[in-house]
C-alpha cells in the first residue's frame, strides 16, 4: 500500500520504497532528503515496490509508448491507465520522442510491449515496428497506432501484432493492450 507524501514528509525515511513521478513526467526511485532527491515536492508516489495489490510476486509491466507528439502519447496513458484489465498488473510507462532512444529501450530489454506511433516523423513507428522485429530476438509484443483504418496491411508488413486507428479509441487499445500483455503474467501459484 502506498503511503502519500511530498517532500519534507515528518518523517521521510520511514515512508516505504515508492515510485516518483515529477511535473514532466520522468520517473526514478524516491530518496529521502540529502541525498540528491528533489526538493522543490515535486515527489509523487505511484504505488510501491512491490506492484499492483501490494503483491510482491507480481511485477509492473513495462509498456514503452512512443511518439514525437506528447500529446499523443498522453492520450495512450489516460487511455490505458494504471491497470487496463483487471487480470493484469499495474504498468509502469517508458515515453520515448525519438527513434534511438526506442531502439536503445528496446535492446536494453526489460520492456514487455511496445507502442509505436505510425504517424510519428521523422521515424514513423511503422518502420521501427519492422527494424525491432528483424533485429532483437524474440522482440517483445508490438502495437502500432494508424492514422486510418485503411493502413492495416501496413501493421502486417511491419509484423506488429496489433494495430489501432487514430483517434484513439480507449476500449479498442485497452483490450488490445490486455490480449497481448497476458501471456506476459506468470501464471499464479498455489
Amino acid at each position: 500500500m502506498a503511503r502519500a507524501f511530498r517532500a519534507g514528509h515528518p518523517d521521510p525515511l520511514a515512508a516505504p520504497s515508492c515510485f516518483w513521478r515529477n511535473e514532466v513526467g520522468a520517473r526514478g526511485r524516491w530518496r529521502a532528503p540529502g541525498r540528491d532527491a528533489p526538493t522543490d515536492g515535486s515527489l509523487l508516489p505511484v504505488s510501491d515496490s512491490h506492484g499492483a495489490g501490494g503483491d510482491p510476486t507480481q511485477r509492473r509491466l513495462r509498456v514503452l509508448v512512443y511518439s514525437d507528439d506528447m500529446n499523443v502519447r498522453q492520450q495512450v496513458i489516460l487511455a490505458l491507465g494504471r491497470r487496463p484489465h483487471p487480470d493484469l498488473p499495474e504498468l509502469e510507462y517508458v515515453e520515448v520522442a525519438t527513434e534511438p532512444v526506442v531502439i536503445q529501450n528496446m535492446d536494453a530489454g526489460g520492456i514487455d510491449l511496445a507502442i509505436l506511433d505510425g504517424e510519428a516523423v521523422p521515424a514513423g513507428g511503422l518502420g521501427i515496428a519492422k527494424q525491432l522485429k528483424d533485429e532483437i530476438y524474440r522482440c517483445p509484443p508490438v502495437l502500432v497506432l494508424l492514422g486510418r483504418p485503411q493502413d492495416a496491411w501496413l501493421a502486417t508488413w511491419s509484423r506488429a501484432e496489433a494495430a489501432v486507428p487514430h483517434p484513439i479509441d480507449p476500449v479498442r487499445l485497452a483490450e488490445a493492450v490486455s490480449t497481448l500483455l497476458r501471456p506476459r503474467v506468470p501464471a499464479p501459484t498455489s
